[in-house]
């Protein structure tokens, strides 16, 4: 994912031949592993809890949190094995896609919820929401919802993620806060495990707000936060997804109400999608291709509040216009991430 800088001054054969030779012997900063299930935990009606472990997994993630590190899990095509042959190299993913489709198998992205132990003993638990698997959770399931909501141990899932002690800034973590105190964190049930392990992370004397969107009040997980972030949870029931959030966002973590169209009420709708791109704005990169030069500079400083908010793209697109729009925050203090859009496969 890095380079080497040449040094144009240098005119030492011997020097570049062996910055040449380290450069060569340089491992890839991916690994893909054959996870095993370990354990299989029902945390509740709309989440599920897998362990996994197994060889190559002591080389694997970040020491310490996991904040909302991004995996790669790859499910095999029923009755067709994992594609495992794939090498831990730079170019996994386009070896992957020139695989024939039949044996590829179906690649999603998720967020690591613990990376911890040690040895044969590190494991990588994940935390599933199960979309559309039963009469409770209505509509078509993804191909990694049906293999968790079938999942026991034994069983082996494809993951492809960062080797350990690779350089954080590279290893699929965007929660970059700075020296900021003060948080505001907005995140739905596919987003909760990232905002769980945040949560951990932070200094005692963090203050903040932060809101969680879940399908229903049974889905309210222990989270540890400090004592000064207050965590707004909200069951959506049947209500229109992210609109109770936009709300909360007002009446809870004192943002002034602007126009309806972003304020959820009765003067417009509360969540609106402006356009069908994906939504991925963070300090150091664009997907709209905005020039983010000198927010990537910028670091974020300890008077200054960071917003993270991450979920369905639509929410997401609303949030981003209410406080980057409406209210003129900063690029620079902000990270927005849509993890899925209805409608869409997201690999």
């Amino acid at each position: 994912m890095t380079a080497v800088a040449e040094n144009p001054t240098s005119t030492s054969t011997s020097s570049n031949t062996s910055d040449t030779a380290a450069s060569a012997a340089a491992p890839s900063p991916f690994l893909v592993l054959a996870g095993t299930v370990r354990r299989v935990e029902r945390l509740s009606p709309s989440f599920v809890r897998i362990t996994l472990g197994g060889e190559g997994f002591d080389d694997f993630g970040p020491d310490g949190s996991t904040l909302d590190l991004r995996i790669k899990l790859l499910i095999a095509e029923p009755g067709r094995p994992l594609p495992l042959h794939l090498a831990s190299s730079d170019s996994w993913y386009t070896d992957w896609l020139a695989l024939p489709e039949h044996e590829r198998g179906h690649l999603r992205t998720y967020t690591a919820r613990y990376v911890r132990g040690e040895g044969h003993g590190r494991e990588l638990v994940v935390d599933f929401v199960l979309h559309g698997t039963d009469a409770a959770h209505p509509g078509e399931p993804g191909p990694a919802a049906a293999w968790a909501a079938a999942a026991a141990v034994g069983d082996e899932v494809g993951v492809i993620g960062p080797r350990r002690g690779l350089d954080r800034r590279f290893s699929g973590v965007e929660f970059e806060p700075g020296e900021a105190r003060r948080l505001l964190l907005v995140a739905d049930e596919t987003a909760l495990p990232a905002l769980s392990s945040i949560l951990e992370s932070l200094d005692p004397d963090t203050r903040g707000c932060a809101v969680v969107e879940v399908p229903q009040e049974a889905d309210f997980l222990p989270v540890a936060a400090p004592s000064g972030v207050d965590v707004h949870w909200i069951a959506r029931g049947d209500a229109t997804r992210g609109a109770a959030s936009v709300t909360t966002l007002h009446a809870e973590c004192g943002l002034p109400s602007v126009t309806g169209a972003v304020t959820g009420g009765v003067t417009g709708p509360a969540v609106t999608a402006d356009g069908d791109d994906d939504v991925w704005e963070t300090p150091v990169y664009s997907a709209s291709g905005e020039d983010v030069t000198d927010e990537a500079t910028t670091p974020v400083g300890p008077d200054e509040t960071y917003a993270w908010v991450a979920g369905d793209s639509a929410t997401v697109k609303t949030v981003r216009r209410l406080l980057v729009g409406e209210l003129g925050m900063p690029r620079h203090q902000v990270a927005f991430m849509g993890y899925w859009k209805s409608g869409a496969t997201q690999i």
